[in-house]
């Protein structure tokens, strides 16, 4: 989830997208405490910066998704990914199969870590997530307490239903979840469309308020109700961030064709 000058505060902290993983001299590492200074304004976007750059676009990706998308060697992807897992900025899982599995060990696919999620995006989760517990305390604690925050979940949404729901409807109905992708991801949500059997999935490859959504998932509620709202179906909700998936999906079905 991410709102603009609410739950986060965009102008804190800028990824640049410029000069994270310049080759090193000799190896190295860096942990958290020393990572800051891998992002700094020499004007040239490097390598390693594109492989973190296109996890986060895509999701968790294997090394061969990455060589595609980059155009570069298994290898030198590999090296990459190598010194990144040693920095702490992205982890190694294993890759989610939907259907029936083949044979061989499946593919280990590289996924960002929390910190590697910072990197791009400071929320002032602590800020936030106190805030909210205030809500709920104030509200009596218990189901109240919950309900109040639900309630502040949906009135944040409403204030997205307007915009989107003009990219929404402004698009043909077979291309409304990728306009909903857009529209999300100029709010910073990285969020792409792709076809599924029965439907769709709208993937939201970032959400810089995670670490607040882990403690209330009232925010990802609302989103999921917004989301139903402007597509005008019920959607599911089947993996989220905040749960420790790599990227937040729900699953859009096909519209069904009017009765005769």
């Amino acid at each position: 989830m991410s709102g603009r000058g609410e739950l986060r505060n965009n102008g804190v902290v800028k990824y640049t997208g410029e000069g994270y993983g310049m080759e090193p001299a000799v190896e190295t590492t860096a942990g958290p405490q020393s990572m800051s200074a891998s992002f700094g304004d020499d004007g040239q976007r490097s390598t390693r910066n594109r492989v973190v750059r296109s996890i986060l676009d895509h999701g968790p990706s294997t090394a061969a998704d990455l060589a595609e998308r980059l155009e570069l060697t298994q290898a030198a992807v590999r090296r990459h990914l190598d010194a990144l897992v040693a920095e702490g900025v992205v982890e190694p899982r294993e890759r989610r199969v939907y259907g029936a599995r083949g044979r061989g060990r499946p593919a280990r696919a590289f996924a960002l870590t929390d910190f590697g999620r910072d990197a791009f995006d400071q929320a002032y989760d602590k800020l936030a997530v106190d805030a909210l517990r205030w809500i709920a305390q104030a509200a009596g604690g218990g189901q109240m307490g919950e309900a109040a925050v639900a309630a502040f979940a949906r009135a944040r949404m409403a204030a997205y239903a307007e915009r989107y729901g003009e990219a929404v409807r402004s698009a043909a109905p077979e291309q409304r979840t990728g306009a909903l992708a857009k529209a999300l991801t100029t709010d910073g949500y990285a969020a792409t469309a792709r076809s599924a059997p029965v439907g769709e999935q709208l993937c939201q490859h970032h959400c810089p308020v995670a670490h607040v959504a882990e403690e209330f998932p009232q925010l990802c509620e609302a989103e999921t109700e917004l989301f139903s709202q402007l597509l005008g179906t019920h959607v599911q909700r089947l993996a989220t961030i905040a749960h420790g998936d790599g990227v937040c999906t729900t699953f859009v079905p096909n519209a069904k064709p009017p009765a005769r």
